[in-house]
């Protein structure tokens, strides 16, 4: 057992200073004062005073077993190690292949994914990678939503963009139609991930697929739609029609990608625009790799997307671009876990939710990580670390 002491909530939503009592990986009590000394319970405890709490980050879009090979196989980055995950206060992840669907695998991914459960946090996966047809791991995209527990969905296919398979509408009115009915069967969400580039056809296809099936929004997540202004203004549009929008916490200027709208910033477009701000999400693309090529296509450098990026966007929403920190902190929970239907077990404090919080310092960085009830960082000393790390 747990007992965090005096901690200022945000659930995501503000609800004061309280206590939590945590037992069996789950929050089983939030008061404004839990007693325990009448009780035969012991548990460990935490002062949190003059300290935040809030939910474990949920990182939709993860590269856990790499990303990145399109300067060649020596591009390719490496396996997610626990310790930097539960680090940028992860508590949640769901890893996606990218690029790469020939020498990185499905399985893999599967394998991996259970790894980093087994470490001590929970981590999903989508089936997939860039390509149409869809490479799965039964033969067929509804079977492997409904058979394999840790799958929720398709992706991330790329739209948009020189590495797409460039699909047909046809053959995306069947991907989604496919996904939908896998996600009614096993009680999943049932979701496709789009990756998007700066093609000039833009969000253009998943507005067809809106406009001539009957396929709901929210099946829907295209990611990376601060890669540009005009993505960024097309993404704002699609999420008024009842779709999510998924900002990437790792496309920053400062990190080489020119042209794009920072994300901390697309988060006040957002609210600026009146966008539906439960329907816009971040995710930190993290470990992921891009190329950056000279004038003659040589590469010149290799950058690898930082998964810290995450925790850094939401706090530079709140501390330079004014935005409520519970608005900032349910685009990186709540938002994240109903997108994919892990709400409210995941991307929530309450009674009943998984034990996945944060302990913030009042200048939101990093103090403390429990995962699935298990202290994994303390005062921003690391406590676990991967097997073989």
């Amino acid at each position: 057992m747990l007992l965090i002491r005096s901690a200022d909530v945000y659930a995501p939503e503000h609800i004061g200073v309280r206590d939590l009592l945590i037992a069996q990986g789950a929050i089983l009590a939030i008061e404004k004062h839990i007693d325990l000394r009448c009780s035969a319970l012991k548990a460990e405890e935490i002062d949190a005073s003059g300290l935040i709490a809030c939910p474990g980050l949920v990182d939709q879009h993860l590269h856990a077993i790499g990303g990145g090979g399109e300067a060649g196989p020596y591009s390719r980055t490496p396996e997610v190690q626990l310790s930097t995950v539960v680090s940028s206060g992860v508590t949640t992840l769901i890893g996606v292949l990218g690029t790469d669907g020939t020498s990185r695998h499905s399985e893999s991914l599967l394998a991996k994914v259970r790894a980093l459960e087994t470490e001590g946090i929970s981590a999903y996966m989508l089936t997939g990678s860039y390509e149409l047809p869809v490479h799965t791991m039964t033969g067929d995209i509804r079977r492997d939503i409904i058979l394999i527990d840790k799958v929720l969905g398709v992706g991330e296919i790329a739209l948009s963009d020189h590495r797409s398979s460039q699909p047909t509408l046809s053959e995306l009115k069947r991907l989604v139609t496919q996904a939908r009915l896998g996600g009614m069967l096993s009680g999943k969400a049932g979701v496709v991930q789009f990756h998007m580039g700066v093609g000039e056809a833009g969000l253009s296809m998943l507005f067809r697929l809106l406009d001539e099936t009957e396929i709901p929004a929210r099946h829907l997540i295209p990611t990376h739609i601060n890669r540009s202004a005009r993505l960024m203004e097309e993404g704002m549009a699609f999420a008024k029609r009842g779709g999510y929008i998924d900002l990437t916490s790792g496309i920053r200027s400062c990190d080489g990608f020119e042209g794009c709208v920072g994300p901390a910033a697309a988060i006040r477009l957002c609210l600026e625009g009146g966008v539906p701000m439960n329907h816009v999400t971040m995710s930190s693309d993290g470990n992921g790799s891009m190329a950056v090529h000279d004038e003659e296509g040589r590469v010149q450098r290799l950058l690898v997307v930082p998964q810290s990026s995450l925790l850094e966007e939401l706090r530079a929403a709140v501390t330079e671009h004014a935005v409520p920190l519970e608005t900032a902190l349910g685009v990186c929970t709540r938002n994240a876990a109903e997108a994919n239907g892990l709400y409210p077990a995941k991307g929530a404090l309450r009674p009943g939710s998984d034990a996945d919080l944060l302990l913030l310092n009042p200048d939101l960085t990093l103090s403390t990580v429990v995962a699935r009830g298990r202290v994994m960082l303390h005062q921003g000393r690391l406590l676990a670390r991967g097997t073989f790390e």
